[in-house]
């Protein structure tokens, strides 16, 4: 048997586990990654990376889609944009400060609240789940049902908010008063969301971190604190970020409750980004306002992942 081993080792010839096979096996290792991420590729660059190479190709032209002519005019759509003395400008600088407007009004409500309903809600009692899905019912509802229910509920004239809190309040063509109203729908509407993500979070934090933290004499403030807090970092994180993006984004209920009332102060820059390039057909004004509006949304984000930042490691 050894000299047939020798002989074949001579010759060449190599068994079932010769180096030959296993390194065309690490080859073909090598591109099945990238096999298997290939039809999310295909997704990705057909529904995200062509549209916005053809918006912003789109943004470098007068872009009227009832015309056949779209001449290329560079970067004079952002030009006019950052000309406050423009028509265009001053409009779109006013739905981005009415966007900023409702983002730090909403923001701050949609995490404090939403954390405080998700640390009851981790809590054990009768009745707990009817309590979880009673706070994240609204969350199903549209934003057309959302919206047109509440523009009933809030009617200067006929609204039953004003009948049975005994107000005179013009919720929807005041200032203050159709701030209060977004926001407060707002908050209403999206507020189970993120108690969700927050209870999911809660609840991948090891119980023996309360109890070792309990065991140390540590009051439920200092365990919220230094427990509980630094464990929902990530989750934070998350939530901070898809919140401010989402509130940014906000639409359907400025355009469906106040209409962007009164004289535009409650329009925000998606309102106007729609309005310009659905109604008035300026598809080239549109799309340089929609990389304004994201180019600042990803500074947003940036800080917020900067201000996040776990600095204990590094």
């Amino acid at each position: 048997m050894s000299l047939l081993t020798e002989e074949m080792g001579r010759s060449g010839t190599a068994g079932p586990d010769r180096p030959a096979k296993a390194g065309s096996t690490r080859r073909m290792r090598a591109w099945t990654p990238y096999a298997f991420l290939a039809p999310y590729l295909a997704l990705f660059a057909v529904f995200m990376v062509l549209p916005i190479g053809f918006g912003f190709w789109t943004s470098l032209h007068e872009w009227d889609i009832n015309l056949p002519d779209k001449p290329f005019v560079g970067l004079e759509n952002y030009v006019e944009l950052f000309d406050p003395d423009s028509v265009d400008g001053s409009r779109f600088w006013t739905a981005m400060k009415a966007t900023g407007i409702f983002t730090v009004a909403s923001v701050p409500l949609l995490i404090v609240l939403p954390l405080l309903v998700a640390l009851l809600m981790n809590g054990r009692f009768a009745g707990r789940n009817v309590y979880r899905a009673v706070y994240f019912a609204p969350y199903v509802l549209g934003v057309a049902v959302v919206g047109f229910v509440w523009q009933f509920l809030l009617d200067g004239n006929i609204g039953l908010v004003n009948h049975y809190l005994g107000l005179d309040v013009q919720w929807t063509n005041d200032v203050v008063p159709a701030w209060i109203a977004l926001v407060g729908v707002t908050v209403w509407w999206t507020l189970g969301l993120n108690s969700v993500i927050f209870l999911a979070g809660l609840q991948d934090i090891p119980r023996e971190l309360h109890e070792a933290a309990m065991v140390d004499g540590a009051s439920a403030w200092h365990r919220f604190r230094s427990v509980t807090l630094p464990g929902l970092r990530p989750v934070t994180v998350f939530v901070v970020n898809a919140t401010i993006l989402a509130s940014a984004n906000m639409f359907g209920q400025s355009y469906i409750i106040t209409r962007g009332a009164p004289a535009d102060q409650t329009k925000t820059a998606i309102y106007l980004i729609a309005e310009t390039g659905l109604r008035q057909f300026d598809m080239g004004t549109a799309s340089a306002m929609s990389f304004i509006l994201a180019a600042f949304l990803m500074v947003a984000s940036a800080l917020v992942f900067g201000a996040f930042r776990d600095r204990s490691t590094r």
